[in-house]
């Protein structure tokens, strides 16, 4: 039975945990392995580790720590970063990961997404899609590189191309309220749900529980993703790895 899934998302950057704000100056906040063990104890429902380094830095993934994340997650763990082949993703699913995602890859090689899904089964193939306004009028574009590269998609178009050619989730993700912590860009993400039937996690802006309540409540069974709400605490943003109790939106038995 699906159900919604609230999910950490960290974001690796010169081999160290940060946080950014609509993709911009990285915040050091920590050891990933640390977090890792601290959301091991908080029993969290998935985690998403994204090397914002490896496809602007046109490298590989950095294999030896995914190893180590995964060696150490008691939840499933979705990696993203540097993943441009095949062997790319069969390597990281063989250390542990039960996801791999994909971003820019999957907009320069469509292809790759049903490669690598008769590689390591559809079900583990995420794309995640970076939006943000462009333009007087706001209009949503697909951009690659942590927001530095315009594609000149449309994220409803390019989302509908990709569930054809076969993915297992798409992440959508906000750049423009990335890290603000005000709140999920609601208009976004239901421009694309409903043309989607895959599986869909939201992302960008989530600064509460109640922001994670309303996305639920809203949308039904999803994925709830967020940084800053699980590595930050208080107006001021002091760090303190921390998660939400699951039990205000699943009851005692974490179902939905």
């Amino acid at each position: 039975m699906l159900r919604s899934r609230i999910i950490p998302c960290l974001l690796v950057h010169n081999k160290g945990l940060v946080k950014t704000v609509n993709f911009k100056n990285p915040k050091y906040v920590g050891d990933p392995i640390n977090a890792v063990k601290i959301f091991n104890e908080k029993e969290v429902d998935e985690l998403i580790v994204l090397d914002i380094d490896a496809t602007v830095e046109k490298r590989k993934p950095n294999f030896q720590m995914i190893k180590n994340l995964a060696t150490e997650c008691r939840m499933p763990l979705c990696y993203g970063g540097g993943v441009t082949t095949p062997e790319d993703a069969k390597k990281i699913i063989k250390l542990g990961a039960e996801k791999v995602a994909l971003s820019a890859a999957a907009i320069e090689n469509p292809g790759l997404i049903k490669t690598i899904g008769k590689e390591v089964g559809v079900q583990s193939i995420v794309v995640v899609i970076d939006v943000k306004k462009k333009g007087i009028f706001g209009k949503y574009e697909v951009f690659t590189h942590n927001g530095k590269k315009s594609t000149g998609l449309n994220p409803v178009e390019f989302a509908k191309n990709i569930e054809k050619i076969g993915v297992g989730e798409i992440v959508i993700n906000s750049i423009d309220q990335e890290g603000t912590m005000k709140g999920y860009d609601f208009k976004l993400f239901e421009s694309i749900r409903k043309y989607i039937s895959v599986p869909l996690t939201i992302m960008g802006g989530a600064g509460s529980s109640e922001h994670i309540k309303e996305a639920l409540n809203k949308f039904g069974v999803i994925g709830a993703a967020a940084g800053s709400l699980f590595v930050f605490k208080g107006k001021y943003r002091a760090v303190l790895i921390q998660y939400v109790d699951k039990t205000l939106f699943f009851g005692k038995n974490k179902e939905r």
